[in-house]
């Protein structure tokens, strides 16, 4: 547990300050560096410098193992995506900790790996060539089709030439017989190509040869009604079967070039119809071979990724770790002997003793001669933050995280945050039914958390689980201020009474608070259900949440304005105490506090008093009578003191703390140029190493500029904050009116048709829009308002948040990592 080590002016809480840390040296030999390295990394706590920083990463002691690592990664990496494809699930190893051999598990990669790309190369082959024959299959098959009805054509009109040659004049037969035996001796054999050609490049692939053959050529397409997987690509293509008749070698070869052109793939093929059938049943003979061939390489494929499954947990978990330690040893320095390592890192106080009994079982462990050593360094360095938080807690700090990391045991904004965002939120979201409904939906999340956090959900369900805790306070918020706003989907109940007041007459609910007659004790808890539907509902709601958000406003900045008192204690800053808490409380008090104090006298006393005009005219006309606005006997006097107090309080925020912070310096630095070196060695090269900020040049003119910036900011924040908490008001009356609305206008509007089907659409739209807008928008919008005022209303009067996290060498995270 966090100890207070500035003065036990805070409570030992976990959240209220973090660890204390310190800076470690340890000297391990190198025979036992593998081993000791291992242990620190189960056990989590120790965050190591980077000692070789000026090195790159090729000149470092361990480079040659990192890169065997890597390639052992790669491997691992290559045999999940070929499980991925193959729909093989790893199984999950129930004994992680079981010792391999790394050597061992880079041979058996190695053999692995090599099978499994034989098998793939085997089985694209034969998949390539299964595609060709498929695509061949069907040019036989098509341009059959055409050359045999192209056959039977030609025969037709052979026949009929025939006859009508009977007919003709014997005179003119010797001369016909002499042009056809001329003509035979002339005719020229036309040659032909088949293929296959996408049909999306169907038209422009037939438009391009008959431009480059200048029309010399006969094209034949025929389409093909299933899609048909390309040999080359792999990937499903509609396709065409052409067949182009050309003559000359010339239009042959630029036919070619075209169809290279257009990945046209092109198959032999014969006119004689008896070549045809024999290729077709030689093809089907493949084919069928083919497909044994294919399913027994596939079947063999799948028993090695199974056999692979079984050891792959366990061989990914052992190449990451041994990664994570080769990095890690890469960042420690090597002794001038080589025979040992040297390492820097933060620690915990309270990991001491575990990080000694590690570095001793590993000294046992590997059998080494010679023990580490272990000790503590000097340091003017800033340690990292760490809070030791739990599954509650930490969405809460993970909030204020994403402002800005702690400083090194300045009080964190968590410990209160837990309370006060969720409240916040509730004020804004104040309804009793849409909190129930938020809380059933997150005990959902809640008591499946174990089931869930082993799944993969989606961005907005992981971000929604991650916070459920968070969800669950704001939920019972909710409850809570929807009880005292007595809003049950903006209806009111009177749970805990009946009603103060009685109507006066039938026109009640049309008048002002005149036609109320109270007849019975103050209702006990929350607002009285009779407020709900009067003409005066909106003004005395308004006139309460704007009041209530003030006085929760002021309340929290206080808040803050004393947990900077705590630090300055803490850290012993005596002139952030006088020159800066002091004087925020009375500026801020005397102003807005003392609204807050007339806001609770009005309230107990029932004046009409008007605080605007009190407020104003408190700084335009201070020696002015009150008159009417005069809520406490000297209340002038008061104002003025205030007043007074207000404005002087303004240059005693200003201007001593810069002159004191320079005569500290000087006092601090007086004749330092003639100090002893009473130092270590050690110490001298921890600073040196760390960038030591004792000799910084204190520039007067800087500090009192940013004093100057941080008392402008106050000054104006104080106001600009103040207003800025009446978003609590406003969102609150939204939440109200929409309600109200969705209530009035869309339930009970269905309600009065008196259909049952009109009813039910009525009934859907109140569910759809209360989900959708009401418990999604105006819930993200709450949270995003509460998130606001945390960090720039309450945050920024203590919180710097300018630290950076403990980040421990650990195990536990890499097996989410891909590197």
């Amino acid at each position: 547990m966090a100890e207070s080590h500035g003065g036990g002016c805070c409570p030992p809480m976990d959240l209220m300050r973090s660890e204390p840390m310190h800076l470690v040296q340890v000297i391990v030999p190198m025979e036992s560096a593998h081993l000791t390295v291992s242990y620190l990394g189960d056990l989590g706590l120790v965050q190591f410098k980077d000692l070789n920083s000026d090195k790159s990463p090729f000149q470092r002691t361990y480079a040659a193992q990192i890169k065997r690592c890597g390639e052992m990664a790669r491997k691992i990496r290559f045999f999940k995506e070929q499980m991925s494809k193959a729909g093989v699930t790893p199984k999950e190893t129930l004994d992680k900790d079981i010792d391999i051999d790394l050597d061992d598990v880079e041979v058996k990669l190695g053999e692995l790996e090599a099978e499994l790309v034989e098998i793939n190369a085997n089985n694209e082959k034969l998949q390539r060539s299964y595609n060709e024959l498929v695509e061949y299959k069907l040019v036989l098959e098509k341009a059959g089709e055409f050359f045999a009805s192209a056959h039977r054509n030609a025969n037709a009109q052979r026949s009929e030439i025939e006859t009508e040659q009977v007919d003709e004049d014997l005179l003119e037969a010797p001369l016909l017989q002499e042009e056809k035996s001329v003509d035979t001796t002339k005719q020229v054999k036309l040659g032909f190509l088949t293929g296959l050609v996408p049909r999306e490049k169907s038209m422009v692939f037939e438009r391009i040869l008959f431009r480059a053959t200048r029309g010399n050529i006969f094209i034949r397409q025929s389409v093909i009604e299933e899609s048909v997987v390309d040999p080359n690509s792999g990937e499903k293509a509609e396709k065409n079967v052409f067949v182009v008749f050309f003559s000359g070698e010339r239009a042959k070869s630029k036919i070619l070039k075209i169809c290279e052109a257009f990945g046209a793939n092109r198959y032999p093929f014969s006119e004689d119809l008896g070549k045809q059938a024999q290729m077709m049943t030689e093809v089907s003979g493949r084919l069928s071979e083919l497909k044994t061939t294919i399913g027994a390489g596939l079947d063999h494929r799948n028993i090695l990724l199974e056999t692979i499954g079984d050891k792959f947990e366990q061989w990914n978990l052992k190449v990451r770790k041994e990664k994570a330690i080769y990095h890690t040893l890469n960042m420690l320095s090597l002794d001038v002997t080589k025979k040992c390592l040297v390492g820097e890192g933060w620690s915990p106080v309270f990991a001491a003793t575990e990080v000694q009994d590690a570095l001793q079982r590993a000294a046992v462990d590997s059998n080494s001669q010679v023990g580490s050593i272990f000790q503590v360094l000097r340091t003017k360095e800033m340690p990292p933050t760490f809070f030791r938080t739990n599954k509650f807690t930490t969405a809460f700090q993970e909030i204020v995280d994403a402002y800005g990391v702690a400083k090194y045991q300045e009080a964190n904004p968590s410990v209160f945050t837990i309370v006060t965002f969720p409240f916040l939120f509730a004020v804004m979201f104040g309804d009793w039914g849409h909190g129930i409904c938020l809380l059933l939906a997150t005990m959902y999340l809640i008591l499946r958390e174990k089931k869930l956090s082993s799944q993969k959900l989606g961005d907005i369900m992981e971000m929604a689980f991650g916070g459920r805790y968070v969800i669950f306070m704001m939920s019972l918020f909710s409850i809570y201020t929807g009880l005292i706003y007595n809003e049950f989907f903006s209806i009111p109940y009177p749970l805990f009474a009946s009603s103060a007041y009685e109507c006066r007459d039938v026109s009640c609910s049309e008048a002002t608070t005149i036609g109320l007659i109270k007849t019975r004790d103050t209702y006990p808890f929350g607002v009285d259900p009779v407020w709900h539907g009067t003409r005066s509902e909106l003004p005395f709601l308004n006139s309460l949440k704007m009041k209530m958000s003030i006085l929760i406003g002021v309340a929290q900045m206080n808040l803050g304005i004393i947990m900077s008192f705590f630090n300055a204690k803490f850290f012993k800053s005596a002139v952030n105490v006088w020159f800066q808490f002091v004087p925020q409380m009375i500026f801020l008090n005397c102003l807005f506090g003392y609204l807050s104090v007339l806001i609770i006298i009005k309230w107990c006393t029932g004046s009409q008093a008007d605080l605007y005009h009190v407020m104003i005219y408190m700084f335009l006309s201070p020696m002015d009578d009150l008159g009417e606005n005069q809520l406490f006997p000297n209340q002038k006097i008061v104002q003025l003191t205030f007043l007074f107090l207000a404005l002087v309080s303004v240059p005693w925020m200003l201007l001593p703390k810069p002159f004191i912070l320079k005569k500290q310096h000087e006092a601090r630095h007086q004749g330092l140029s003639y100090a002893h070196l009473d130092e270590t060695d050690e110490s001298l090269q921890v600073e040196t190493n760390g960038g030591g900020h004792g000799h910084e040049e204190f520039e007067f003119s800087e500090i009192f500029v940013h004093q100057l910036i941080h008392t402008i900011e106050f000054v104006l924040g104080a106001v600009s904050n103040t207003a800025s908490y009446l978003r609590l008001w406003a969102l609150s009356l939204a939440h109200s009116e929409l309600s109200s609305v969705f209530y009035e206008k869309v339930l009970l509007m269905a309600w009065g048709f008196n259909n049952v089907f009109i009813l039910i659409i009525g009934i859907l739209v109140f569910i759809f829009a209360t989900v959708g807008v009401l418990l999604v928008m105006e819930t993200l919008s709450a949270f995003l308002h509460a998130l606001r005022l945390h960090w720039v209303e309450y945050q920024n009067k203590f919180y710097e948040g300018d630290g950076y996290k403990f980040a421990p060498f650990t195990f536990t995270l890499d097996g989410n990592e891909d590197e």
